[in-house]
């Protein structure tokens, strides 16, 4: 399964169709998220079907294809499914401020033109036009953001792309000052999205320009994701193993706030996972960096920077005479464990001489 996105050309009444549509399908999403809670006390629960027998009548009332009021209800139902069993946080009214701004289309759609799909409701709607691969499109949803109206589909397809063979493994230290290094010592530098916009946003919200504050931090997100797209792929297609920390993201965030959120490792990790697996069979493993920074690679002795005032040494000496980067030294540490070896002092006597 392959997601596309194609940015829609609408026409003044296909957009204002849209728009009732979603206040129409904000009050079902809001009647089933209510409906779900005050019957689950008295100790009622309904499947996905039950619920949308409930209101089949009505698509004709509403004048919404019925197969889209069904893909919102069995939305606020997988919430609630998530909430009971403590994935997640009890589901939120949609409103002003917590806005639905999408709307489903679960059932398959049988063809795709080079600019123009059909869409139940709406009849024929254009896009802009791109490669779409070949395959069955399962279902589709059409999301608003702020700039403009947006189709993705699911496709029914195996993508696989082109990977280098006989390639080497890898150890990734993860940082918000580099962005990623890699234990043969290529650096992933962090292009600091977030510092090169502050200042038109702050602006914008000087302003109370709320469209264009929507723009920026939608083009803002479009640069991490286009970033974290090229640097998964490049590792996927050089690398066959990657070893990457598997770090506490969210006491960081506590602690560095916006340089975490900045960096998006979450986000880059999980690309690089499902593009490993999915897309070019290879491995990605993550590895507890517990000391990595502070052991020595090459003796195993705990002599590197600790604490957070360490955090400004990014280069040290170790008295077994190795100078080490503070990152790559971390990127090879994450290799070794990754391999097996133990880190400690006595263990890395089998490590020496030894070409990773």
């Amino acid at each position: 399964m392959i997601i596309r996105e194609l940015k829609l050309k609408l026409t003044k009444k296909q957009e204002a169709e849209l728009e009732r549509w979603l206040f129409h399908l904000t009050s079902v999403y809001n009647w089933t998220v209510r409906k779900i809670e005050l019957d689950a006390k008295d100790k009622i629960y309904y499947g996905k079907f039950d619920l949308i027998n409930l209101i089949k009548l009505h698509s004709k009332k509403l004048k919404i294809p019925a197969h889209v009021i069904s893909g919102v209800l069995v939305q606020a139902w997988i919430s609630w499914q998530r909430c009971f069993k403590k994935l997640s946080k009890k589901p939120h009214f949609k409103g002003r401020r917590n806005k639905l701004n999408s709307i489903p289309f679960p059932d398959s759609i049988k063809s795709i033109g080079e600019k123009e799909i059909k869409l139940l409701g709406l009849g024929k709607v254009r896009f802009f036009k791109q490669d779409i691969p070949e395959g069955k499109i399962k279902c589709s949803r059409i999301i608003k953001r702020a700039s403009g109206w947006y189709l993705l589909i699911t496709i029914d397809t195996n993508h696989k792309f082109e990977v280098k063979e006989n390639a080497p493994i890898v150890g990734i230290d993860t940082g918000f000052h580099s962005l990623l290094t890699l234990s043969d010592g290529v650096k992933f530098e962090n292009p600091r999205e977030l510092k090169l916009g502050a200042k038109r946003l702050a602006q914008a919200t000087r302003g109370r320009n709320y469209k264009l504050i929507g723009r920026i931090q939608e083009h803002q997100a479009n640069r991490r994701k286009d970033r974290n797209h090229k640097i998964s792929r490049n590792l996927v297609e050089n690398y066959s193993t990657i070893y990457i920390t598997n770090d506490n993201l969210k006491g960081q965030q506590k602690k560095f706030g916006k340089s975490i959120l900045e960096a998006s490792i979450g986000n880059l990790i999980k690309m690089i996972n499902y593009k490993s697996a999915v897309h070019a069979d290879r491995k990605t493993i993550l590895v507890n960096s517990k000391f990595t920074t502070m052991i020595c690679s090459s003796c195993g002795a705990k002599t590197g920077p600790t604490g957070f005032s360490g955090l400004a040494v990014r280069e040290w000496n170790c008295a077994c005479g190795a100078h080490h980067d503070r990152d790559i030294n971390a990127a090879i540490n994450v290799l070794h464990l990754g391999l097996g070896y133990n880190l400690k002092a006595p263990a890395m006597e089998q490590l020496t001489g030894m070409s990773i």
